[in-house]
């Protein structure tokens, strides 16, 4: 098996029909399944594409033969939307498919998802109400938009992800995805969550205690040096390097959503894309498991 975005594609609509086959309602089926539609989403992603018009006229001209049928800008933006709990449904198929699924190591960090560059923007905008101000230490500047949440194995497959306010804490964030998916963290003996200094607290740390979840963090000043800091550092790199992949080759920043619905299923879009890519170069056996590069041409 090849490492081309032609193979990816092929596997990848094999994999959602094999979950969703059966499902669909009475009446005409549509022109565009509802698997073509995700793994276009996908290769829209991969390749770099922020404006749907634009990705709609290069994959008429060169994913025809993929794709009989595409619909006009409208309806491609309409079905896109409605296919976010599908778009999230495999994003956890992926990884429950991948051999990293049944790693009890885990990264988790936050990282900015700006949604708005000036306060004419900020005021007339759509998502006023759940995006906010907050600040980027990576860059020391202030952002008005999201911050998307992810918890991942070290080679980067998301195990949990979410969109929150800025202004809402990040243990605070945390520990709603880890009730959200109670039953999944259940199921783990010995989970290690290795995070940065930002979810220090240990009220925190002891309600992960009771989950059966171990907090490995960097000590805060005035604060006795923690067992396995040393080693941390490499580690942290590791979630770094998936925000990274997230910002730089998937273009986290340019998503390009202006309401609710379209702000969720673009960073939906750029996590599948992530996990998709993961999930194949764990088939074939590839040696860097994260390389999207055989993808984005």
């Amino acid at each position: 098996m090849t490492t081309d975005l032609n193979t990816l594609l092929t596997a990848l609509y094999v994999k959602i029909d094999d979950e969703i086959g059966g499902t669909r309602c009475l009446g005409r089926p549509p022109l565009l399944s509802d698997s073509e539609l995700v793994c276009l989403a996908v290769a829209q992603a991969l390749l770099g594409y922020h404006s749907e018009a634009r990705w709609l006229r290069y994959a008429v001209k060169h994913l025809s033969d993929m794709f009989p049928y595409l619909p006009q800008r409208t309806g491609y933006n309409k079905r896109l939307r409605a296919a976010l709990p599908l778009v999230k449904r495999m994003i956890r198929e992926l990884a429950m498919d991948s051999d990293f699924w049944f790693d009890n190591h885990w990264i988790t960090d936050s990282t900015p998802v700006p949604c708005g560059m000036s306060r004419p923007t900020v005021q007339r905008s759509n998502l006023a109400g759940w995006a906010g101000y907050g600040y980027c230490a990576s860059h020391s500047r202030f952002f008005w938009g999201l911050r998307l949440y992810l918890v991942c194995t070290p080679t980067g497959m998301p195990i949990m992800w979410a969109l929150a306010n800025p202004k809402i804490g990040e243990r605070e964030v945390l520990a709603a995805m880890l009730e959200v998916d109670a039953d999944l963290v259940a199921s783990r003996e010995g989970i290690l969550l290795i995070s940065d200094k930002g979810f220090a607290s240990k009220p925190f740390e002891k309600a992960l205690a009771e989950q059966g979840i171990e907090l490995l963090r960097p000590s805060r000043k005035r604060e006795k040096r923690r067992y396995g800091e040393p080693m941390l550092k490499k580690v942290r790199q590791l979630i770094e390097s998936v925000n990274d992949t997230l910002k730089g080759q998937l273009d986290l920043e340019q998503h390009g959503g202006r309401t609710f619905e379209g702000v969720a299923i673009r960073v939906a879009q750029r996590v599948l894309a992530m996990a998709a890519g993961i999930w194949h170069n764990n088939l074939i056996g590839a040696p860097i498991t994260r390389s999207l590069i055989a993808y984005d041409h």
